[in-house]
């Protein structure tokens, strides 16, 4: 299954969620593409205590476009 997300924001815990489950497709075999629009490419400074965004971006597979 092809699979696409697009995160267009810079709220943790939506980039957070998004990320957890693109790597569940990765993992379960599908073909993944998340592209980061807008907002969404601050992602590398969202990450909190409680939504680590920057370890889910590291365990992710996936095709990633910025």
């Amino acid at each position: 299954m092809n699979i696409l997300f697009i995160i267009s924001t810079d709220e943790a815990e939506t980039v957070y969620n998004a990320i957890r489950l693109a790597n569940v497709g990765v993992a379960k075999g599908d073909e993944v593409s998340v592209f980061m629009l807008g907002r969404g490419v601050l992602f590398g400074s969202i990450s909190t205590q409680a939504f680590d965004v920057n370890a889910q971006i590291e365990a992710y597979q996936g095709d990633f476009y910025v």
